[in-house]
């Protein structure tokens, strides 16, 4: 007698197949949600309130004060994403133009020769700080606060040394000048009003680590290394390098904050810059970047810096005392983060 054989199920015939998310859910579960909501909240609330706000030479100013402090925090975001912080970029970009000016100024060169020092000092402070910081194993917040308060002294002990002065000599008919103003400070007319080119760098260099965040292999390396460093060195990712690199990334682009402080004034105050470190961090973090790392992205940032620079100029054009303009910061950096951790707590239960 036989027995008829019937098919038994197979493991794959019982695996359930992962559902791709829907798009309210992708939509939510972006880094950018919390500080786009903010930024239309902002904006509809100063048209209402604040009529001259609604006018074009308004938002030229809204992006120009966006512009100086979202460059720098494009590349604080990454860093951050990358797990680490830097509270010594506000005064780097002072340090970047006190050296590209003293150098210039003091050795009667042409102004490029000061500028491309510049650079070479500011990714040398970046670069000590992400090899102490990978050397000691030390937190990054206590070697960049340590370089935070060195460079603050140097800033003001080297330019009373060397100019006998707390500014710096003003560079403005010097060889090269003009040129390099064109690059890092210029006026662009567009119709009836004129922006600054660092509103045009400012988008550039959003998109640029946009890019590298979602479409290179060393975008998935920052996610990695500020989300688990360990595993990531385990399974080959170059997490000295990956990291080191995002500190010269801020280094990099506070030489061009402190290059365009110095082209757009030709003289630069050495005790500038103090605090600035910290708006670059809100302006990462009302854009979605976690303080545990691994998370967030440099549109959030972008974003984040537009909310400061709305809030500041909008307060002003409504006419309400300026006092409050870093309460106002301060607030919507507190419900950002809040609404941060709610996004990232449904998202990672559905």
């Amino acid at each position: 007698m036989t027995q008829a054989l019937t098919p038994t199920p197979t493991a794959s015939a019982h695996r359930v197949q992962a559902q791709p998310r829907s798009l309210v859910r992708r939509i939510v579960s972006r880094p950018e949600l919390s500080s786009l909501l903010g930024v239309i909240a902002v904006f509809v609330l100063f048209f209402a309130v604040a009529p001259p706000f609604r006018g074009p030479a308004a938002l030229s100013t809204v992006l120009y004060s966006s512009s100086t402090i979202g460059i720098v925090a494009v590349a604080v975001a990454l860093l951050m994403i990358g797990g680490e912080f830097d509270l010594s970029a506000g005064v780097a970009v002072t340090t970047s133009s006190l050296v590209g000016s003293i150098v210039a100024y003091q050795f009667s060169v042409n102004v490029w020769v000061g500028v491309l020092v510049a650079l070479i000092v500011s990714l040398g402070i970046g670069f000590l700080n992400g090899y102490l910081v990978m050397r000691t194993k030390l937190p990054s917040f206590l070697i960049t606060l340590a370089s935070f308060l060195m460079l603050q002294g140097l800033n003001l002990a080297v330019t009373k040394l060397v100019t006998g002065n707390v500014a710096s000599d003003s560079i403005a008919d010097m060889d090269g000048f003009d040129s390099a103003k064109a690059i890092f400070a210029a006026d662009i007319p567009i119709g009836n009003v004129t922006i600054k080119v660092t509103v045009l760098w400012w988008i550039a260099f959003v998109a640029v680590a946009t890019w590298l965040l979602l479409k290179t292999k060393a975008g998935n390396w920052i996610f990695a290394v500020g989300g688990q460093a360990d595993s990531s060195r385990a399974v080959g990712v170059p997490v000295k390098q990956t990291k080191i690199g995002l500190f010269m990334g801020v280094g990099l682009l506070a030489w061009f904050g402190g290059m365009h402080q110095l082209f757009a004034f030709d003289s630069v105050q050495s005790g500038t810059g103090i605090g600035q470190e910290l708006l670059f961090i809100a302006a990462a973090v009302i854009g979605g970047c976690l303080l545990t790392g691994g998370y967030g992205s440099a549109i959030g940032a972008g974003i984040g810096a537009l909310i400061y620079g709305a809030t500041t100029q909008g307060i002003v054009y409504a006419g309400w005392n300026p006092d409050w303009v870093k309460f106002f910061v301060g607030a919507t950096l507190l419900v950002a983060t809040l609404l941060n951790m709610w996004v990232r707590l449904r998202t990672s239960r559905r």
